[in-house]
C-alpha cells in the first residue's frame, strides 16, 4: 500500500510549524511535501532590524531543508489548485511547470500587501512583507542620506532625508523606530549640511498607535517615538502619493523620496480560486481547520477563517500568534485524519504582547504584567529567541556586536526599486528583469490557468520603461519612480503581454509614450542607439530600422540587460511587520491587521 501524500503550500509560520510537526508524527510512514517560493522560512518579527542594519538577512532566514528533516522541498510559487482533481499546479523558479498530487492538503499560503485606492501608491510606495523590501528599505535609506551629504540645494536635503511610514500597527512602529535610530547613527557620523537632520514621519487614521493593543502599551511606544524625534501623526494619512512627496488628508504636502506602506495585508489571492466559501478574502474553514464539504483539505494562517472559540461569530486575527499554532493544530487533525490520533479543534489566548522599539527600549506586556525600558527589551528579545526555530545564537551574536561597535551603513545595490512592486502576490520574491523567472511570474499559468503558455518576450517593454524612467530622473539625482513596468506577476490574473501595452503599433520612433529612441541626438533611433545595435542583431537580412512589420524596435533587440547597455541606469536606479509568534499580533490598519 502507497503512503499517504501530504502537501503544504507555503512555509510560513502556519506551514513550518504543520510541516515539522507532520515529520515527527509521521515518521516516514507517509510523503510530506512542501510547495514554497523560497527555501527559507522568513522569522518576520526581525524584518525591521535588517532594514535598520541590527541583523544580516540571513539571520532571519531559516533553512527549511535543515529545520524539516525528511520533509521534500519543492520550490515553485502555487498557481491552481484543483480540489476535483486533487492536484497543485505551480511554476518553478527557472520557468518550469509542475503538478504535485495529494492525497491531503494544507493551505498555508499567508498574506500580502493590502492596497488601498489612494493615488500614487501603487507607484511611489512600497510594502514590508518580505526580504528583499527589507533589503531594499536599507540600501534607499542609506542612500538618500548620501545623497543627501553631497547635494547644494537645502530643499533637496530635506526632502531626502524625510520618511514616510503609513500605519502604526507592529510593522510600522518598529520600522520608524528602528529608522530613526540608524539614520541618526549616519549623521553623526556624517554631520549634513546647515543643520539638516533625518525627520521620520509615522501617520495612522487611528486615534493612538498600536490601537489594537493594551493602552499602557501603546502610551509607551508613542512616548519612546516622540522622544526619539519621530512625527508621530495620528489620524492622519496619505490622500496622494507623487516622485516629488506625499499630499497628507490634512492638506499638508511633505517632499520625501521615502514611502513605506504598512497599512495592513490581505489574504493571498490563491484562495479565491479555490471556489470555496469566503470571509473577507479567507477561506472559511471549521474549528478543526478543515474546508467544510472537503475532508481532505485544510487550512490555516492568514490565509484561513478560522473561528474564534472565546469570541463566538468572530475569528482569530491574521497574526504570527495564531497562524503558529494553527501550522501545528492543522498538522495534528491532518494525521487524526489518516488514523494516527484524535482531531482537536483550535483554541488558543493571547499570551501577551511584544514591541521592539530599537536599543533598549521596548513595551511588552507578558500574562498581562505592562513592562517598558530595558526590562520590556530584554523580555521581548529573549521571546524571539525562543521563538525562533534556528539561527538563535547568530541573531544574539548581531545583537551583542551591535551593542558595542558603529552599524555598517553601506548600500549594496542588490534590489531595484521596480523589482520589489507593492501590488505583488509574492513579496517574498524580487523580480529580476530579464530573467526567466520574470516570464514565469508574468505569465497566466502560474495565477489563473496551469496551461496558459508564457508571454514570448516578456521583458522588453519592462526593460525599455525602466532605462525611460532613469533617464528622466538621473538629472535631478533622484531614483526613478518604483513603478513596476511591463508584465507584473499578480494572482489575480495574467499580465498582459508587452504588445498589449503598446500605445500605437508604430515603430519605436514614432511611439508617442516614454520611449527610449526619442532621447537619442540622432533622428533615426536604432541606427544611432548607444547601446546593443537592433539591426545587428536582426535574424533578417533588413536592418531593424527598415524593418516594414508594426512592431516596436525595442521588441526586435536581443533582450539587453538594463544595466550595461544603457548609460546612466545603474547610477539612477539601483536604491531605494510584522507579526511575530507567539504572544505577538499585527496592529496594521486596516482593522483587519496582518501577519
Amino acid at each position: 500500500m502507497s503512503r499517504p501524500r501530504i502537501v503544504i503550500v507555503g512555509a510560513g509560520f502556519a506551514g513550518y510549524h504543520a510541516a515539522r510537526t507532520l515529520s515527527r508524527m509521521s515518521r516516514n510512514r507517509a510523503d510530506v511535501t512542501v510547495l514554497n517560493p523560497t527555501d527559507y522560512f522568513l522569522y518576520l518579527p526581525l524584518l525591521p532590524q535588517v532594514a535598520a542594519g541590527v541583523l544580516e538577512p540571513r539571520r532571519v532566514a531559516v533553512s527549511l531543508s535543515a529545520g524539516l528533516p525528511g520533509v521534500r522541498l519543492v520550490l515553485g510559487e502555487a498557481g491552481r489548485v484543483d480540489l476535483d482533481a486533487r492536484t497543485v499546479h505551480f511554476t518553478g523558479p527557472e520557468g518550469d511547470r509542475g503538478t504535485l498530487g495529494y492525497d491531503r492538503l494544507v493551505l498555508a499560503v499567508g498574506s500580502v500587501n493590502k492596497l488601498l485606492p489612494v493615488p500614487g501608491v501603487a507607484e511611489h510606495a512600497h510594502g514590508f512583507r518580505g526580504l528583499p523590501e527589507a533589503l531594499y528599505l536599507r540600501d534607499h535609506v542609506t542612500r538618500q542620506i548620501e545623497l543627501a551629504a553631497a547635494s547644494d540645494d537645502r530643499g533637496d536635503r530635506a526632502a531626502r532625508c524625510t520618511f514616510v511610514v503609513v500605519g502604526a500597527g507592529y510593522t510600522g512602529t518598529e520600522v520608524a523606530a528602528h529608522g530613526k535610530m540608524y539614520t541618526d547613527a549616519q549623521v553623526r557620523r556624517h554631520p549634513l549640511r546647515q543643520g539638516v537632520r533625518p525627520r521620520w514621519m509615522l501617520l495612522d487614521v487611528a486615534p493612538r498607535v498600536l490601537p489594537e493593543l493594551d493602552e499602557r502599551l501603546s502610551r509607551t511606544a508613542d512616548r519612546v517615538l516622540r522622544q526619539r524625534g519621530v512625527d508621530v501623526r495620528m489620524g492622519t494619512s496619505v490622500r496622494e502619493a507623487t516622485h516629488e512627496g506625499v499630499l497628507l488628508t490634512d492638506g499638508e504636502f511633505v517632499p520625501t523620496r521615502t514611502l513605506v506602506w504598512c497599512v495592513g495585508v490581505r489574504p493571498d489571492p490563491l484562495v479565491e480560486g479555490t471556489g470555496q466559501p469566503l470571509e473577507r478574502g479567507r477561506i472559511v474553514v471549521d474549528p478543526y481547520l478543515q474546508v467544510p464539504g472537503r475532508p481532505e483539505v485544510f487550512a490555516c494562517g492568514d490565509a484561513a477563517a478560522v473561528p474564534d472559540v472565546y469570541h463566538p461569530g468572530g475569528f482569530t486575527p491574521m497574526t504570527a500568534q495564531h497562524a503558529w499554532r494553527h501550522g501545528r493544530i492543522a498538522a495534528i487533525n491532518v494525521a487524526a485524519s489518516l488514523g494516527v490520533c484524535a482531531r482537536r479543534p483550535y483554541r488558543h489566548r493571547d499570551l501577551g504582547f511584544v514591541v521592539d522599539l530599537g536599543g533598549a527600549r521596548a513595551a511588552a506586556n507578558p500574562l498581562g504584567l505592562a513592562l517598558s525600558g530595558p526590562p520590556a527589551a530584554a523580555v521581548t528579545r529573549g521571546y524571539h529567541l525562543a521563538a525562533m526555530p534556528g539561527n538563535r545564537v547568530r541573531v544574539a551574536a548581531d545583537w551583542l556586536l551591535g551593542g558595542v561597535l558603529p552599524r555598517q551603513a553601506v548600500q549594496l545595490g542588490l534590489v531595484r526599486s521596480w523589482s520589489v512592486p507593492l501590488d505583488t502576490a509574492s513579496p517574498e520574491l524580487a523580480r529580476v528583469g530579464g530573467g526567466p523567472q520574470e516570464g514565469a511570474a508574468a505569465d497566466a499559468g502560474t495565477r489563473t490557468g496551469a496551461d496558459a503558455e508564457p508571454s514570448g518576450e516578456p521583458t522588453s517593454e519592462r526593460i525599455t520603461d525602466i532605462i525611460d524612467n532613469t533617464e528622466k530622473t538621473q538629472l535631478a539625482g533622484a531614483e526613478p519612480a518604483p513603478r513596476s513596468p511591463g508584465p507584473r506577476a499578480t494572482r489575480d490574473g495574467p499580465a498582459p503581454g508587452p504588445a498589449q501595452n503598446q500605445p500605437a503599433p508604430e515603430p519605436a520612433k514614432n511611439q508617442p509614450g516614454p520611449e527610449p529612441a526619442r532621447n537619442q541626438p540622432g533622428p533615426e533611433p536604432a541606427k544611432n542607439q548607444p547601446g546593443p545595435e537592433p539591426a545587428k542583431n536582426q535574424p533578417g537580412p533588413e536592418p531593424a530600422r527598415k524593418q516594414p512589420g508594426p512592431e516596436p524596435v525595442a521588441k526586435s533587440r536581443q533582450r539587453p540587460g538594463p544595466a550595461e547597455n544603457r548609460p546612466g541606469h545603474e547610477a539612477a536606479g539601483q536604491h531605494g511587520h510584522h507579526p511575530a509568534p507567539g504572544p505577538v499580533k499585527r496592529a496594521d490598519i486596516p482593522a483587519e491587521g496582518d501577519s
